[in-house]
């Protein structure tokens, strides 16, 4: 007996060794603690990933699919298999994977603490305060007769004061991250929908906090008296941390805008992370309030915590914390769950749950005068769970206040409630329908009177900002017609933590937000000059995932009934001269743009125009040149040209190409006069501007390619028709159709020049989603709200 437990003692010190010598020397790399966590992990992201791939079309959030993730691989699915649990997660690797789950959900606390700004808080409205507070009082109170019904069939001998707060908890808290993406993915998050449920959140988030703080002290195995002497230290510790809160403000000072931050700041930080983690968890409140009370404490002050956020999260988010999740499955057990008795008590525990939070909010929210259907989707939005509902129950099983079966119960149910929230809110959350459609479409109708020409320029980045804004000044013309420009920054929401600290930033204080991202420059831009037109600037911000960024482009151009979009191409100009793709998703978005836009469409693929420092419209001196075929397209780019040519500084040349053989060109009669009268009114306006007009007749398209390569020499800016009637194959196998022969031609790397090219496309009533006919056919049903931050700060 003494030689086996030598013998086994043995085995037990080799299989905790960190890693193995190979394969080679007969080593089993399962069977040591670093390989086995390495295999464990990629288990889990594949898994994790796996699943979120298969919900996304659902418009689930992640954590669903975590959460299922580490359910089917603890013992409710592959973990019944024996063999699977002993050769991946064999009992002593159980405190390893805990302890480095715990790691990462300890920064994660310290994420979510750093998305809340205690100042936002306190600017939270009477109603955002008020539905908050229902959203906790209700589900608490209800929460007591669960947990009495839980005391008396399979929590027996429980503590009744630990379990009615752990209970109470778990059944009010709102999760404040997966709202956050729940509401990113239905685009409602700066909708006033969506600032009232985050900030209703966030204060709920706080109070649930406080109490699974004192549910955590109360849980305690001493006396009543130590259960206090842990809230007064924890009282004391956050009236600590109060105090010494100033190095913190001090690291966000001298961290100036726009720069990384330093190492020695990032390491500082994390240190005191970590020791604010050992300091709750010595108190006896656990280590995660501590590090949830940094995050809160960090200064919300410029870029510093969203770069603090941006150097934590990838690695946490990505890898670590879904370790969390496994942690959990493995200790979830569905079979648990198993005759009438326990399937009732679930049934009881979603009961109670939606019914508090949703009946609680719902009431409160009409009591505020919120309409009836916002009212709704505002109580199941409140009903979201999460990480921070496991993290309760996973306290509350380690306190020994839940058993195996109560916590698989409130685990389900924690799973069923998120799960219902995207559809439910789907179905209930109408956004308002659309305004009346409007006249002007096309820029030859918006030019065409002596009335207001508005234009939205996009930009996804600063460096196609300087171009945009030359363009623009370009446009003003001598005539009394205004111009309005709606500046919209396009900022793609990703599954950062920091993709969501951005849009509270933007939703908070949002025009110290749009400057810091470019926008400064657009407004020094557009100062006013007597000899011009006057510009109204209204910067606008738009928040949303590259795959329906479009949404947000279309419906923000109906809304503020523009006449012309103006995108810049996914090509960008590089040092070298050479124009490089900045990825498939811009790309998409101009081609989505273009087939449902409410209006023309412009695609400037910039070589510089206007170089890169501003020029003031008074100072500006360009060479502008339509490449004219014929056809609705080019009309409209003769009309932009013609409109551009009324400003001083502009010199126009418009060049009509005509085929040799006229009989080869198939073009309708009504097109033909309109091209006629389009130019016949061109040239009407040469003896008031700077217009040279000439024609040429061309054979094949070597006689185009030449002539156009001619003329690029002296140019700044062409203007071509995306379509024209008289289409020359100048460029086969191009990689940017939406750009169209001529267009695709002039950004192509067989034409070097140092010119820009704006392709425009025309309005199309048939491709209009808020066209009467789309509207009889339903299409206006799949026309999300508007996420954009909508900004009317004219700047004149």
């Amino acid at each position: 007996m003494v030689t086996r437990s030598l013998l086994l003692n043995t085995t037990c010190e080799e299989a905790m060794k960190t890693t193995s010598e190979g394969v080679w020397q007969g080593d089993n790399p399962l069977h040591f603690a670093l390989p086995l966590l390495i295999l464990q992990i990629c288990l889990v992201v594949v898994v994790t990933r796996s699943l979120a791939f298969v919900l996304k079309p659902l418009r689930q959030p992640r954590v669903i699919a975590e959460i299922i993730g580490g359910v089917l691989l603890g013992p409710s699915a592959l973990g019944r298999s024996s063999t699977f649990l002993e050769l991946v997660f064999p009992s002593w690797s159980l405190t390893m994977l805990d302890t480095v789950a715990n790691i990462g959900l300890l920064f994660f606390l310290f994420l979510m603490g750093l998305e809340i700004d205690i100042r936002a808080i306190r600017r939270t409205g009477k109603s955002a305060l008020v539905i908050a507070f229902a959203g906790i009082q209700v589900p608490f109170m209800l929460s007591i007769g669960t947990s009495l019904v839980l005391r008396s069939t399979i929590i027996k001998g429980a503590r009744q004061g630990p379990l009615d707060v752990f209970i109470g908890v778990a059944l009010s808290i709102t999760a404040f991250p997966v709202l956050a993406r729940i509401l990113a993915e239905l685009k409602l998050l700066t909708t006033e929908l969506g600032r009232l449920a985050m900030s209703a959140a966030a204060l709920n988030d706080v109070a649930a906090w406080i109490l699974l703080a004192l549910a955590i002290a109360l849980s305690g195995s001493g006396s009543p008296l130590v259960s206090v002497w842990v809230l007064l230290s924890a009282a004391a510790f956050i009236a600590f941390l109060a105090i010494a809160i100033r190095p913190l403000a001090w690291m966000v000072q001298m961290s100036p805008e726009g720069e990384p931050i330093r190492e020695i700041y990032v390491c500082g930080i994390f240190l005191i992370v970590l020791v604010a983690g050992f300091v709750t968890d010595a108190i006896g409140i656990h280590a995660l309030f501590g590090a949830f009370m940094i995050g809160i404490m960090v200064p919300k002050e410029g870029s510093f915590a969203r770069l603090l956020t941006e150097k934590v999260e990838d690695l946490v988010s990505s890898l670590l914390l879904p370790l969390y999740f496994v942690s959990s499955g493995l200790k979830t057990n569905v079979a648990t769950i198993s005759g009438a008795k326990s399937w009732a008590l679930l049934v009881l525990v979603i009961i109670n749950a939606c019914v508090g939070k949703i009946v609680g909010t719902v009431l409160v929210s009409l009591l505020v005068r919120i309409p009836v259907r916002e009212a709704i989707a505002m109580g199941f939005l409140m009903n979201t769970k999460g990480l921070v509902e496991l993290i309760v129950l996973n306290i509350g099983r380690d306190r020994k206040v839940l058993n195996d079966e109560a916590f698989a119960i409130l685990v389900l149910m924690a799973l069923f409630t998120t799960f219902i929230t995207s559809p439910i809110v789907m179905a209930v959350y109408k956004p308002a329908p659309p305004m009346a459609p409007y006249k002007h479409h096309t820029v030859e109708c918006a030019t065409g009177m002596d009335s207001e020409f508005r234009v939205m320029a996009c930009f996804y980045t600063n460096r196609s900002i300087p171009s945009v804004i030359s363009l623009i000044e370009s446009s003003r013309g001598t005539k009394l017609r205004r111009l309005k420009v709606y500046a919209m920054h396009l900022v793609e929401l990703s599954e950062r933590r920091s993709s969501i600290s951005m849009v509270h930033t933007a939703r908070f204080n949002w025009l110290s937000f749009w400057r810091r991202r470019g926008g400064k420059m657009v407004e020094v831009a557009f100062k006013a000059n007597q000899k011009l037109s006057p510009v109204s600037l209204r910067p606008i911000t738009a928040v949303s995932h590259s795959s329906s960024m479009h949404d947000d482009i279309i419906t923000c151009a109906f809304n503020k009934r523009v006449a012309l979009i103006i995108l810049p191409s996914h090509r960008m100009l590089q040092f070298d001269g050479s124009l490089e793709s900045t990825g498939h998703a811009y790309h998409v978005v101009n081609q989505r743009v273009l087939r449902n836009s409410p209006c023309s469409v412009a695609i400037l693929v910039d070589r510089g125009f206007g170089g890169p420092a501003q020029v003031s419209a008074k100072d500006v001196n360009y060479t502008i040149c339509v490449i004219y075929f014929g056809g609705r397209d080019d009309r409209e780019a003769l009309a932009y040209a013609s409109h551009m040519a009324e400003h001083p500084g502009i010199s126009l040349t418009v060049t009509r190409f005509m085929a040799a053989n006229p009989l080869s060109v198939s073009q309708s009669s009504e097109d033909k006069t309109a091209d006629e009268m389009a130019i016949d009114a061109c040239k009407a306006k040469k003896e008031v501007t700077a217009i040279n007009y000439q024609e040429r007749v061309v054979e094949d398209h070597a006689e185009v390619a030449a002539a156009i390569k001619d003329m690029g020499r002296c140019t700044d800016l062409f203007l071509v028709g995306r379509s024209p009637s008289m289409p020359p194959p100048l460029f086969e196998n191009q990689d940017s159709p939406e750009l169209g022969p001529v267009g695709g031609y002039l950004a192509s790397e067989e034409f070097s020049s140092r010119a820009s090219t704006l392709v425009i496309k025309c309005y199309d009533p048939d491709s209009d989603p808020y066209s009467k006919q789309h509207c009889l056919e339903g299409g206006l049903s799949d026309v999300p709200a508007t996420p954009y931050q909508d900004i009317e700060a004219e700047l004149d």
